[in-house]
């Protein structure tokens, strides 16, 4: 028996049928308690889902849901360490990462980041002419950039003085080369992070960095200059990263869920190992919640669950995540790997195709530059777009007002959202010509997270919250969420390709698209 055959996913789909025609200012004017009874609060976190078009009936149906995928026996395996990773054979142990005591290899891997990130905030790591550093790069792509990317921007405010981290991740030369322009070779630090060391973006990158430090320096600075996160110690010796600068990891840490391991290194250096460990610290504390605590007060099973009801019984193809932060502003693109990558697949646990839809497109821009950006489609452009806002209630930030102003646009979309607008609430001094233009549809569902504050510790939360919801949507929608094949192929496509482009090798085998568009790039060459 499939989970679309269970008696609680019929249920489901009954109540949606039942409902679908409830506005969603119906159901706030007939429950003045409605927001009380679809809120959960924990650990400084205030998660609204009473703009979501359901009813108590529906979240019962939803919790009935949970149990019936097994959802806790999951858990229960994953924290058990067996290889729920299938495919790959492998346990998915990242929670491990940040665990109050976390197993030796790992709690070796935190002191020696400590001990190298002291070493360079004090200056006593100094670079091939006796400099001390003062940027860093970190080379990497995916999991090896989105996750330490997104953080250290959103913990500026807790920035190492005299530091500056920046990231590089196409493999479009313009990438590298605008970090580069304003760098001084005898002050930078490299870190190139790939679990393999044959990552081709990265590994082209990283060799350009390297071409343009010994240019200004000698090949002899590539060991002071340089730093690995790898396994792979041969490839990395080959470059010219001494073994004691490598920075391990392992096969049992997924590249989207590695940020608290060494792939977090240039984070580390940005805000400090004592941020980075309350950074940890935070995961653990979600971690906590999300195993003991009951569906009904779990948040990343509501999350999930709302998600599965949206995409599943009402119909969404996307999510709208919409920070009302600047400092979340990677946020979005971040969310896009770790939900996209993890269960944007059709195919389930057992090699079968799924016969139900999965991941939603998840998008979305940093408020209020969203409103003025693409507001209007999710107002009048009659699809349904669930929305997921995120503000903190204490800024890092305020030059006097801003953070007022910014709380009252989040909440107000959320609500116009909500609402709507009849022509009888048009303004009065709308022309009935204009009138039709006026009106907008309203019951977008939409759920508003609030964080007490942007500090290591809560951003730890709010990682591993959605960490959770995706692994808890990958087992009710069957799916494993730690693999990523689709992505491999393109990889090996376009590694049969990149000498046809180079002129090593003759274009054939071809479609007729690709080798027209082949065509025309060697065309430019010439």
């Amino acid at each position: 028996m499939t989970l679309t055959t269970t008696p609680e996913w019929r249920e489901l789909a009954t109540l949606a049928e039942a409902q679908r025609h409830i506005h969603l200012r119906e159901r706030f004017a007939a429950d003045p308690q409605r927001f009380s009874r679809h809120a959960i609060r924990h650990g400084g976190f205030l998660l609204d889902y009473s703009k979501q078009r359901l009813d108590d009936a529906v979240v019962a149906a939803l919790h009935a849901l949970w149990h019936a995928a097994a959802v806790p026996a999951w858990i229960a395996r994953m924290r058990a360490g067996e290889a729920i990773n299938h495919t790959e054979g492998r346990a998915v142990r990242h929670v491990d990462l940040r665990a109050a005591q976390p197993p030796a290899e790992v709690a070796a891997v935190l002191g020696r980041m400590q001990a190298f990130c002291a070493r360079i905030h004090d200056g006593s790591w100094r670079g091939a002419s006796g400099k001390p550093i003062r940027e860093v790069v970190n080379i990497g792509i995916g999991g090896s950039d989105l996750g330490p990317r997104m953080a250290t921007r959103a913990l500026a405010a807790h920035a190492h003085p005299g530091l500056r981290v920046r990231f590089v991740s196409n493999i479009d030369g313009a990438d590298l080369a605008t970090v580069l322009a304003d760098c001084d070779p005898a002050q930078t630090l490299f870190i190139v992070v790939s679990k393999t060391f044959t990552t081709q973006e990265t590994l082209h990158n990283a060799r350009s960095a390297r071409a343009w430090l010994t240019a200004a320096l000698g090949e002899n600075a590539v060991s002071r200059h340089f730093v690995a996160v790898s396994t792979n110690l041969e490839a990395t010796a080959a470059f010219g990263i001494a073994a004691e600068n490598v920075f391990e990891f392992w096969d049992w840490v997924g590249g989207r869920f590695s940020l608290w391991s060494a792939v977090g290194l240039a984070l580390a250096l940005a805000i400090g190992m004592d941020n980075f460990r309350a950074l940890l610290a935070g995961g653990a504390a979600m971690d906590t919640h999300f195993f003991d605590a009951p569906v009904h007060t779990n948040l990343p099973a509501t999350l999930a669950l709302l998600e599965v009801w949206n995409t599943n019984f009402l119909g969404a193809h996307s999510r709208a995540l919409l920070p009302y932060s600047q400092s979340l502003a990677e946020l979005p693109r971040y969310i896009q790997q770790l939900e996209m990558e993890s269960n944007g697949k059709q195919v389930d646990r057992a090699g079968k195709r799924v016969d139900h839809a999965t991941a939603p497109i998840v998008w979305g821009e940093a408020g209020t530059n969203g409103q003025h950006a693409f507001y209007q489609l999710l107002h009048q452009g009659g699809r349904l777009v669930p929305c997921e806002f995120i503000a903190v209630l204490r800024p890092d930030f305020d030059p006097g007002g801003h953070h007022d102003a910014l709380l009252a646009n989040c909440l107000a979309q959320s609500e116009a959202l909500m609402r709507g607008r009849t022509a009888d609430e048009a303004p009065a001094s709308t022309s009935a010509a204009l009138a039709p233009y006026q009106v907008f549809d309203g019951n977008q569902p939409s759920t508003t997270l609030l964080l007490p504050r942007l500090d290591p510790h809560t951003l730890g939360q709010l990682i591993a919250l959605y960490e959770h919801k995706v692994f808890a949507l990958g087992v009710l929608w069957n799916l494993n969420a730690f693999d990523q094949w689709g992505v491999e192929y393109g990889k090996v496509l376009a590694r049969r390709l990149l000498p046809m482009l180079s002129g090593e090798a003759p274009a054939s085998g071809l479609d007729s698209s690709t080798a027209g568009l082949l065509a025309a790039c060697l065309a430019a060459r010439r």
